[in-house]
């Protein structure tokens, strides 16, 4: 392997910036990962390397539980999306007996796909190259000129591991599912329950490709540091004390008033029948973490105003003023819940250096567009923040790519989470090292 420019001294120089991604040498990763300093960003290669970024697709989005989407985008028999992964196409389909499945995009006959990327209604699965058919359960049903005798059960579609929390729909590719699960269910299914994934719509969605690596993605979200400079919508009904803050006598009353009123609506939503104080479990093999925060102002969703977009709530909750429950889940989610809808993302790599960021706004079933709800409005805080998240990852994907670039300390008060996803990330990939 040629050697890949970094100023880091000490690093291995062993991963290439610009070769075919190949099966990655384990030796050389592991002696990257030692090189790391807690506390501190991630050597260069982990975001430019196309054997890093083989590592991550095989290690961390091959051997995790992935979010990929939720069940109302599949809401009748017959409705299907893919899912791309890598060189891993996955068909995520609701059966006719409304029972949510995933498949590898494969036909048993000769390997051909058998959906384009994207989504549609289907009768059954039917192979364009040579007519293999197969109906919503996977089975085969029809071959063309294979013999009386063939054995129709032998050739079932490869089946994917897939889970549903609460209408959160989640894939595991490898032969032998990511354990916790289940664990996380039972922790994050009585925060989001209440709002009622079943019985919402998606009203819009948007696709960003972003050109940096796939954790830069993720570690933007993890802090909300950058957002005061960047993000003027989100800091509109955002109050950035929930999410990490240095100390100081300029901001002490202003800290305490937001502690303030963080235990008062907690005690309220509580009331309300609405789990609301953190819970915490990042470092797990299934990691996530959920917490309910005021909104500024008229206290009621992430819009332009702070005012529901969506006259008709969601589910039975009772009020609008009900703050924003953010749930994250490692590796590649994050979710806003409302009174009024529900603002969900997913993190996808494409390459070294692009990534799909999807989000997608859910609202009730039964919410009308043009009379509950605009799109615009609805769109417009998180279309704005997107956009402009995406220029800053591009600009650190930038930085990053440059001989002169060093790794650099994360702020204890307000980049700790960063630093918790950058040692979940290492912890999963090393795990994945010693079991291969």
């Amino acid at each position: 392997m040629s050697a890949l420019p970094d100023a880091t001294p000490g690093l291995p120089r062993t991963f290439t910036a610009h070769a075919a991604a190949q099966r990655p040498d384990r030796a050389a990763l592991r002696a990257l990962i030692a090189q790391r300093r807690a506390g501190f960003t991630l050597p260069a290669p982990f975001y430019l390397s196309p054997e890093v970024y083989a590592a991550d697709l095989e290690l961390i989005f091959g051997r995790h539980w992935i979010f990929v989407g939720t069940e109302p985008e599949i809401a009748e028999a017959g409705d299907f999306f893919t899912v791309e992964i890598g060189s891993d196409s996955i068909l995520v389909v609701r059966d006719d007996d409304g029972t949510v499945r995933a498949f590898h995009n494969v036909c048993r006959h000769r390997g051909a796909r058998l959906r384009p990327a994207g989504s549609g209604i289907v009768g059954n699965l039917v192979c364009p190259y040579h007519q293999w058919t197969y109906n919503l359960r996977g089975e085969l049903i029809h071959h063309p000129h294979m013999g009386a005798d063939f054995e129709f059960c032998r050739y079932s579609l490869r089946q994917v591991h897939l889970q549903s929390l609460a209408g959160l729909l989640f894939i595991c590719l490898s032969a032998q599912a990511a354990p916790g699960f289940e664990a996380m269910r039972a922790a994050l299914e009585p925060y989001i329950g209440p709002h009622d994934i079943l019985h919402s719509k998606v009203a819009f969605q948007s696709d960003l490709i972003e050109h940096g690596n796939w954790k830069l993605t993720m570690e933007n979200n993890r802090e909300c540091n950058h957002c005061s400079a960047n993000h003027p919508e989100l800091t509109v009904p955002l109050l950035e004390y929930g999410f990490g803050y240095q100390a100081s006598a300029e901001n002490q009353a202003e800290m305490e008033a937001f502690q303030g009123l963080l235990a008062r609506e907690h005690a309220r939503w509580q009331a309300c029948g609405l789990p609301s104080a953190e819970i915490e479990e990042l470092s797990a093999v299934t990691g996530f973490r959920a917490v309910r925060l005021p909104i500024a102002q008229a206290g009621e969703s992430q819009t332009v105003d702070t005012k529901i977009a969506s006259r008709k709530l969601l589910g039975q909750l009772p009020q609008a003023a009900l703050g924003g429950l953010s749930v994250w889940t490692q590796p590649n989610s994050w979710h806003h819940f409302m009174s009024d809808h529900i603002v969900s993302f997913s993190v996808l790599p494409l390459a070294p250096d692009r990534t799909l960021l999807r989000t997608r706004w859910l609202v009730h079933q039964d919410a009308q567009e043009g009379i509950d709800y605009d799109v615009d409005r609805l769109a417009s805080v998180w279309t704005a923040t997107n956009a402009q998240d995406g220029a800053l990852v591009e600009r650190a994907q930038q930085g990053i790519a440059s001989p002169a670039y060093q790794v650099g300390p994360y702020s204890p008060f307000t980049e700790g989470l960063v630093d918790r996803f950058c040692g979940w990330y290492l912890g999963r990939l090393s795990e994945g090292l010693a079991a291969s």
